[in-house]
């Protein structure tokens, strides 16, 4: 096996996803800019998405380390939006997208069309929360984002098969794709809520970090094939034992925790780059494959199935947006005046995915009955195109309307505020452990090492106050930046002793490499910047 295409994907990859951090655009769209670019580009090997790699083996990571990083209580609080959107907005947009199709392309059979609905109706949220978290969306926003995209997945993985039963002749009826439907949502959660409780007994009582982080990477595959292996949603028990685990990380050890946020950051940052290189590196296969139709004919229809594919999203966002809040006194007690730009940006936040080519390329060559499956190279062409059209003009044009709307974002202030409270009482707490302890003589300690543990609490106490003190008038910084920096500039110089120590062979690299550790993880704890 030839591995040289694949390094030299991740790691263009990855260049280019870097790259962008400099740039206005959003990682996603130069990615798939970049792909496209350079599926013409001489000797560029040629990159065919396989479904049997990208399902099992890229879509759980992505959902696992999506889910981790989601709030479970949030989740719930926003358990109806984020439920009409992944399960409802998603079997909506399969039956009028693929009705379209089907009126639109002559002899396309209504199976063969709702097979293309269920491909590009769920939307990838990747793009979307990712420039919501860059403009600084509200919180409610992004978490319905990206409770939408958890479960989308498994609505149209499930759809699609149904829809494709039918398509190649193996006999489905409406009763029996509910039933699968329900058989396989059912079946995710319950293989979740089975594997979530073990799963984390296992990784609270392994003594290593390194072991308990090899579990980690291996829970989504894990959580995944066992549903799959019972024909039950793998993508649902993925987001369920990952949700868990995340509401319950604080009960690991704090060097598993630094140790699997920066391994999960890496895996995502290398898995997120790759997929949206690979939808541009599609362009030459799918063109390739257009067979009978002309390029007028299939531009055509591209573009009207891009159009109801947007405006789809539009006729269901806003009913079930504010029919719920018409029928429920309950509910708009609950949640307060609606402001009506969040419905707006929901619908025209639905950029589609790598997983909408991993499905379409699923798609059989040929039925039961040994016929060319009907218009598969067309399928192929307009989820393409949809993906494209749908990251380009969409992605590019959110940010625009997000700041043409002018929604509020976070209040920095009363952010740091919540932190300040919540720390002070925390660390008021801890003084009171400390002297409960300290009555005991088996814990005395010399005056100096008890100065430096009431030194510690008191810093970590004043820190988050002084962020909302006055900035120095000669720097621009807060007294707790400057405190951070200097903290750094004091390490960096031990660090350099050390280096200097192991370069005179007074210390070898063994010890080198423990006192560096201690150094990383003294600064880490204390003195690592909020990220944006």
């Amino acid at each position: 096996m030839d591995v040289l295409p694949l390094v030299a994907l991740i790691a263009a990859s990855a260049a280019v996803a870097g790259s962008a951090r400099r740039t206005p655009v959003p990682a996603p769209l130069l990615l798939v800019g970049a792909g496209l670019l350079a599926a013409y580009v001489p000797g560029v090997p040629d990159y065919h998405l396989d479904p049997h790699v990208v399902l099992p083996l890229i879509l759980p990571p992505l959902l696992h380390t999506a889910a981790l990083e989601s709030s479970y209580l949030d989740l719930r609080a926003n358990v109806r939006p984020v439920a009409l959107l992944s399960v409802g907005y998603v079997l909506f947009a399969t039956l009028v997208v693929g009705w379209l199709a089907y009126l639109l392309i002559p002899d396309l059979p209504l199976t063969a069309a709702l097979v293309l609905g269920a491909v590009i109706a769920p939307p990838d949220a990747v793009a979307a929360t990712a420039i919501a978290r860059r403009v600084g969306l509200p919180s409610r926003i992004t978490t319905i984002l990206q409770g939408e995209s958890l479960v989308n997945d498994a609505t149209a993985i499930t759809a699609y098969k149904v829809a494709l039963a039918a398509a190649v002749g193996e006999g489905a009826s409406w009763a029996g794709g509910i039933e699968e439907f329900l058989v396989a949502a059912v079946g995710g959660v319950g293989v979740g809520l089975l594997l979530m409780v073990p799963l984390h007994w296992l990784r609270t009582h392994l003594k290593e970090a390194l072991l308990q982080n090899t579990l980690s990477l291996l829970i989504p595959f894990v959580a995944y094939a066992a549903a799959e292996q019972v024909h039950a949603s793998g993508v649902l028990a993925v987001v369920v034992v990952a949700l868990y685990l995340g509401h319950r990380s604080w009960q690991v050890d704090f060097e598993t925790r630094l140790q699997e946020a920066a391994v999960w950051k890496v895996v995502g940052f290398l898995l997120e780059s790759a997929v949206f290189a690979l939808i541009g590196l599609q362009l030459p296969v799918v063109l390739g494959e257009l067979g009978e139709y002309s390029v007028g004919q299939a531009v055509w229809y591209a573009v009207a199935v891009f159009v109801c594919v947007v405006l789809v999203r539009f006729v269901w966002s806003y009913p079930a947006t504010y029919l719920p809040r018409a029928m429920s006194a309950r509910i708009r007690s609950r949640e307060g005046d609606l402001d009506w730009r969040r419905p707006l940006v929901v619908s025209w936040a639905g950029m589609r995915g790598v997983v909408s080519l991993a499905i379409a390329f699923s798609i059989p060559l040929v039925t039961e009955h040994g016929e060319p499956f009907p218009a598969r190279n067309l399928v192929l062409f307009l989820t393409f195109t949809t993906v494209i059209g749908t990251l380009v003009v969409q992605g590019l044009s959110l940010p625009w309307l997000i700041g043409v709307l002018k929604l509020p974002g976070r209040d920095a202030r009363e952010q740091t505020l919540a932190e300040a409270q919540a720390q002070n009482a925390a660390s008021q707490a801890a003084e009171a452990r400390l002297r409960e302890l300290m009555e005991d003589e088996r814990n005395s300690l010399p005056g100096p090492l008890q100065d430096r543990l009431d030194t510690v609490l008191e810093r970590r106490r004043n820190a988050v106050w002084e962020r909302l003190g006055q900035p120095n008038p000669v720097t621009g910084e807060t007294a707790d930046a400057t405190y951070r920096r200097l903290a750094r500039e004091a390490i960096a110089a031990e660090r350099e002793v050390f280096v200097r120590m192991r370069d005179e062979r007074r210390i070898d690299d063994e010890m080198l490499r423990t006192l560096l550790r201690k150094l990383d993880l003294e600064e880490a704890a204390a003195h690592r910047e909020v990220e944006d």
